[in-house]
Order: C-alpha cells, then structure tokens, then sequence
C-alpha cells in the first residue's frame, strides 16, 4: 500500500516532470495529463481529459492510429516508439509537433491503463533541418566549382573518384593493421597528417578557382583583357595544383595495390635527362638554371618510365625549394656500382631531425609546411627506387642546399 509520503512523491514527480505524461484507460480515453503535455500541446486539463487520446493526433493519421491503438491494447506491451519514422502530435490550434513517445502500461482491477511519455523534439528537428540545409549548400558550391571549366570538369571528376578508391583500400589497410599495436599507432599518424594535409592543400585552390571566378564577371570591357587573363590564369594554376595532388594519391594507391611493374629497356640516358629538363623549365623561377653534367653516361637498361617519374619529382623539388638566380647541377656519371644522377640544389635545406622521415608517406619537413605540397614525393620516388633496383641518399643542410643522388645497378642484359 502507498504511504501519504510516497503518494506525495509520485504527484511531485508527476506534476514536475519535463517530459509530457498522458494516461488513457481501455478506451483510449484520456485519463490524466501532467503539465509539461498541457503546455506541449496548449490544452487544459479539463479541455482533454475523457477525450479519446486522437485528439492529440495529426488529422490525417487519426483512423490509422486508433487501429494500431486496438491492436496494442489486444497485444500490449511496453516499448518506445519513433525509431527511424517521424512522429508527429497535433497541438489545440492544428500545428503538429514532432514528438519521440515511449509506452508502458499497467492494469487495476481489470482494467488495462496505457501511459505514455512525450518529448517535444523540435529543436532537434530544426538542427537536422539546418545540417541538411547547409549540406545542400556545400553540394552547391561544389557544382560551381566544377562547371568553372568544361574541359577539365571530367579529369578532375575521374581523379576524385581514383581518390576515393584509394583511400577507402587506406581504410582497409588500416582495420588490417589494426592487430599489431605498433602499425596502428602508425597508421593513426598517417591518418592525421592526411587530414591535416588534404584540409590545407584541398582548401586553398578551391578558394583561389571561386575567388577567381566570381572577380571574372565584373572585368566586360576589352581594356580589362589583362585583369581576365590573370584571373583565368590562376584558375589554371590552381585547377593543376589540384591535379598533381590526385596525381600522387594516384601513383601511392597503384603501388599500394601492387600495380606497377618494373619493365627494363635499353635508351640513352643523356637524351632521356635534356628530355626531362626541357619539360620541366616552366616551372623554373627567374634566372634559375638547370645545369647538366655528362661524364660517362650514356646507354642503360632500367626502366625508363618509373626512372623518369623519378627525376621529375627530385628536380622539381629542386625547383620549388631553391630561390630565383639560383643554379641547379643534374650530374649523370658511371660509377664502379652502376650509373649515378646526382641532383644538387642552393635552395631551404632540410634539418638533420627531419630528414630521417623523408620518405614516411605525408611527411613535410618543419620549414616546407608553407609551401605547397603532399609530403608523397619522396616516399613515392623511394617505392619507385626499390622496384627498378636504384639506391637513393640523401643529404642536406638548413638554409646551404641539399644533394640527392640516384645509383642504378649496372644491368648487362635485357
């Protein structure tokens, strides 16, 4: 039996409660109402109470729920309600309110009584609402971005989705490696150094291509040709950094999935390295030189393709981390291992700390971060050295310059 105590506790907490509680007899007629239901639904007491519980039931729902109603009656027991569908109550004037309800019940002398607990969940509804609203938002801009040019719409569209595939196979990795506490350390650095790294890279072009685009539109006359053609300009510029950073995502992924293979032929390797100078001279700063020096080099047999990719991104290198008038020696010499193309720079120079992570994959030395970039480069040309045979070092320092030489095995045959 109930003490007076504890009855004046259950009508304390009746009455105080923030959830609304309703409770309906066999009928489905409203029994008691707390005040939290009567403010969430802008009804009294005595408006409600022996109404049937419909009354607080969108009108175009009222029959189906009085089904269900019976059929919980006839089966009833205690549950929540609203999982993965909306729920909607009707206030007095005719406005729902969407609504998450949980349902027990109880019986006294015979009788079934039903109570129900009522959250009024608009303002979660009005933060999804907003989150779908800026998604959308984000999806817009995206859209422009890629109608600002028709021609590279479908490159940068084909990239985005080998950038997907590739990373979801990291993904992959990751739960494998996940076992071994050690690799998994591993791969949550990577995984840190990516974000942090795609955040910034991915940002800054986006913004320049839109900030680009937008200033095109106020420059009609023919006297504003200069001001269009540098903002087209920079479009292009960024539309390429865009598209050597899915370059190396690329070229990681083929590796990662053992899909580049070493093929060796037999070329001159002085006519292959003025090949690889004269394509990469625009991107020289002023007055820099590319200096070459033959001693001795002339047939090998590796691989041509992946050697090239090589001394692409190590002159490039050079180039991007050497300032104007300053001289870049590209030296080709036999040597008692093999063939050695040694690349030597005046440029930032790397600290002896950072250069033992040179080639971990998103890695960028401390003084670099400034400077565009996917920290890929030399774990790739590291991958490509392994596949062709070639041994790779390295040596530098801060602010005097840094030399990268490339020994290759001396092959006779074919």
């Amino acid at each position: 039996m109930t003490t007076f105590h504890e009855q004046e506790h259950l009508n304390s907490l009746f009455q105080n409660a923030t959830e609304g509680i309703i409770i309906t007899d066999s009928r489905g007629k409203i029994m008691l109402v707390n005040p939290a239901a009567e403010r969430m639904f802008d009804y009294s007491t005595d408006e409600i109470k022996d109404q049937p519980i419909e009354i607080l039931i969108p009108q175009k729902i009222r029959s189906h729920h009085q089904q269900l109603r019976e059929g919980f009656y006839q089966n009833p027991s205690n549950r929540a309600m609203g999982h993965n569908r909306d729920l909607y109550g009707s206030r007095k004037d005719g406005t729902n309110l969407p609504v998450e309800v949980s349902l027990s019940h109880y019986n006294k002398e015979g009788e079934i009584f039903v109570i129900a607990f009522i959250v009024d969940i608009t303002g979660r509804k009005e933060i999804e609402n907003n989150m779908r609203k800026q998604q959308a938002e984000l999806e817009r801009v995206t859209r422009e971005v890629r109608m600002l040019n028709a021609d590279l719409e479908m490159k940068v569209e084909e990239r985005t989705l080998i950038l997907r595939e590739a990373l979801q196979k990291l993904e992959q990795s990751q739960v494998e490696l996940s076992e071994s506490l050690d690799k998994e350390k591993q791969l949550s650095e990577i995984k840190s150094r990516f974000v942090s790294m795609a955040s910034h890279e991915f940002r800054t072009p986006l913004t320049a291509v839109l900030s680009s685009a937008s200033l095109l539109g106020k420059y009609t006359v023919t006297e504003e040709q200069d001001k269009r053609d540098r903002h087209i300009n920079k479009i292009k510029g960024s539309v390429k950094h865009l598209n050597d950073l899915l370059e190396d995502f690329l070229s990681l992924g083929k590796l990662d999935e053992g899909k580049v293979i070493s093929q060796r032929t037999e070329f001159n390797l002085k006519e292959c390295m003025e090949d690889v100078i004269e394509e990469l001279k625009p991107l020289m700063k002023a007055n820099q030189q590319l200096l070459p020096e033959y001693i001795a080099a002339s047939e090998i047999i590796t691989d041509k393709r992946l050697l090239r990719n090589i001394i692409i991104n190590l002159v490039s290198n050079a180039i991007k981390f050497s300032e104007e008038n300053e001289v870049i020696v590209i030296r080709c010499e036999k040597v008692s291992e093999g063939t050695r193309i040694t690349i030597k720079d005046q440029g930032i120079g790397i600290s002896n700390e950072d250069q033992q992570h040179l080639f971990s994959s998103f890695f960028r030395a401390a003084n670099a971060l400034n400077i565009q970039g996917t920290g890929l480069g030399l774990h790739i040309v590291k991958r490509y050295a392994d596949l062709i045979g070639a041994t790779i070092k390295l040596e530098s320092e801060l602010n005097l310059g840094t030399t990268v030489s490339l020994t290759l095995p001396n092959i006779q045959t074919i």
